[in-house]
């Protein structure tokens, strides 16, 4: 029971970052003229969110795993049969979506955020390129979230 409300914690938690992210620090960005203040807002924001998207998606990853190794002792010889095609695609839109999240948390806003507390400077160009990144890869987050809470919800019937 305990792991079911920390799943459900850790999934409100990533999808409040990943929404967040697409709802209010993207448009906000595109709204803001200033080059500088465009990076102010994209670091700051970025260094909230990656520790918050990473660390909730290491705990439903965890409590995922926790959950469907009691469902299997439950039903034993069973459970292939009653969920081994509903949960063998959960588990590959999981796992994409966990390579998207990596993505776009270590490959684009990590990246970003350790030149900006660099000091490093960025061109128009790549601050764009940055935020087209992260919206592609919010975008398609939001979608593979969705059908993969739908097929947790599969799984509970």
């Amino acid at each position: 029971m305990l792991t079911s409300w920390l799943h459900l914690l850790a999934l409100a938690a990533y999808l409040g970052a990943v929404a967040g992210l697409w709802a209010i620090v993207l448009p906000s960005f595109s709204v803001v003229k200033s080059h500088e203040a465009r990076l102010k807002l994209l670091g700051r924001s970025l260094k909230f969110y990656n520790p918050m998207q990473s660390g909730a998606l290491g705990l439903l990853v965890i409590s995922g795993a926790i959950q469907v190794t009691d469902l299997k002792a439950a039903y034993r010889e069973l459970f292939m049969k009653e969920f081994g095609a509903t949960l063998g695609l959960k588990l590959l839109l999981a796992f994409v979506l966990i390579l998207v999240s990596v993505y776009q948390s270590m490959a684009v806003a990590h990246r970003f955020v350790r030149r900006y507390e660099g000091g490093e400077s960025f061109t128009a160009q790549e601050l764009e390129s940055v935020a087209k990144r992260l919206g592609s890869s919010t975008l398609s987050l939001l979608l593979l979230s969705a059908v993969t809470v739908w097929m947790g919800t599969q799984l509970r019937r």
